[in-house]
């Protein structure tokens, strides 16, 4: 804010009445208003610490409290404002946006200390009221003195935000670095070795925190860092972005979550709790991705593999996408669909005696084999899952028999069929007669 000159307003002229004061007086006013600052400060500083006895004192290099140097140069920039008659007022930007910063790094609103301002700027006019009565300043001049002081305050405010904003910034970064290291522990496969924190140091057996228990565990140490309680359980999950821009999700705390990897990813302490699977699906409305099995917090590393398998079927369209889905809900895709060179190979012996089969042929024996492994019962029930005539069953099993022989009969030659028949159906290479459409 300037101070008071001739303002416009459309095709009107408005003077400014304390720009009608002759210079002199300005230059009376401002210099009485300079010698006043120093007690005017003490005086500021006593009333305030009256009526906010916890505020604390913060002394600079020299030992003077910091609101002290603050108020004084409030004061004589000003005046000096005041005295230029024109002009943008100069701030005094550093010890005001340091009270910004203290309230920030402190965890306090900024409620108290502008609160504290207009005490300040209050007990200030009163005494520059005086000073422009013993001189004789009109009093339309003084109101408009005023409403420059109160827009003076608002300068002042806007520096305490600025610094305010800037600690909560450079707080919000520091705890995310810290929450990134924690977990960067928490999910290392390296557990024993890496969760002592102490080289050399060896995990006791028992218990669910293992090796994060030890006194002076680098585990127990950034989790107290980031105010996180060590949990029993926890479940991690893996995240696929809907946008490269898109916020973060809003999933509470005590979730720990790291924004910053391609697929971001989240620890979930007490994965069970009453009330923590509701939030976290209205939480991830809109995401995709996947959470792994709860497990006790030494094999969060395990649960973060399984999420990243379930991820990879995924993008692979094996597993369902456009949800957060859980592992636990899909295991016989999850065990079935990762060791893929070991099930192609065992497929490719089992299925051998298709080779011969046209592809159509084949796979119609390949879907009737599995829904008699499956049901275990004659032709009309696996004609029934298969949604054919009990004659075509019987058909197909003597083909069946003719291509296995006696393997059919053996358990493990039966397991072993299911086995690469449930995998082929789920990748979807049969169908999947007589059952659900969904995939798991």
């Amino acid at each position: 804010m300037t101070a008071p000159v001739t303002e416009s307003h459309g095709s009107l002229s408005v003077r400014s009445a304390w720009r009608d004061v002759p210079p002199l007086l300005v230059r009376r006013f401002a210099a009485l208003a300079l010698d006043e600052v120093p007690a005017l400060a003490q005086d500021i500083l006593r009333e305030i610490r009256a009526e906010y006895p916890g505020l604390p004192v913060v002394l600079d290099d020299s030992g003077e409290p910091m609101a002290l140097i603050g108020i004084r140069r409030a004061l004589e920039g000003f005046v000096q404002q005041i005295a230029a008659g024109e002009g943008r007022p100069c701030y005094p930007l550093e010890v005001f946006q340091e009270f910004g910063r203290g309230e920030g790094l402190h965890g306090r609103s900024l409620d108290s200390l502008q609160a504290i301002y207009r005490l300040g700027v209050r007990l200030a006019w009163r005494r520059l009221a005086e000073i422009g009565q013993q001189i004789e300043i009109p009093p339309p001049a003084m109101y408009e003195l005023a409403e420059s002081g109160f827009e003076y305050l608002d300068g002042l405010v806007d520096q305490s935000v600025r610094g305010y904003a800037e600690a909560a910034a450079r707080q919000a970064g520091e705890r995310l670095r810290l929450q990134r290291k924690l977990m960067e522990l928490l999910l290392s496969e390296r557990r024993g070795e890496a969760w002592t924190g102490v080289q050399g140091d060896s995990a006791s057996a028992g218990g669910p925190y293992s090796a994060s228990a030890q006194p002076g565990g680098a585990l127990d140490e950034r989790a107290a860092r980031v105010g996180w309680q060590l949990p029993e359980r926890v479940a991690v999950g893996v995240l696929l972005r809907p946008a490269r821009e898109a916020v973060a999700p809003a999933v509470g705390q005590g979730v720990l979550l790291d924004m910053e990897t391609e697929q971001p990813r989240m620890v979930i302490p007490d994965p069970d709790a009453a009330g923590r699977p509701e939030l976290l699906k209205r939480a991830m409305a809109g995401w995709s991705g996947a959470i792994g099995p709860p497990v006790p917090l030494a094999d969060a590393a395990k649960s973060l593999r399984w999420a990243q398998a379930a991820v990879r079927l995924m993008e692979r369209g094996l597993l369902p996408s456009g949800e957060v889905l859980h592992c636990t809900e899909y295991t016989e895709a999850l065990v079935l669909l990762q060791p893929e060179e070991l099930i192609e190979d065992l497929a490719r012996r089992c299925l051998a005696p298709l080779a011969h089969c046209g592809p159509a042929h084949g796979r119609r024996l390949a879907e009737t084999l599995l829904a008699w492994l499956e049901t275990r019962g004659g032709a009309p029930e696996v004609a029934a899952r298969l949604g054919v005539h009990p004659q075509t069953v019987r058909y197909r099993l003597r083909q069946i028999r003719e291509l296995w022989g006696d393997e059919v009969d053996d358990p493990d030659r039966r397991f072993e069929l299911e086995l690469v028949l449930r995998a082929r159906r789920l990748r979807g290479e049969l169908g999947w007669v007589g059952r659900p459409g969904v995939r798991g």
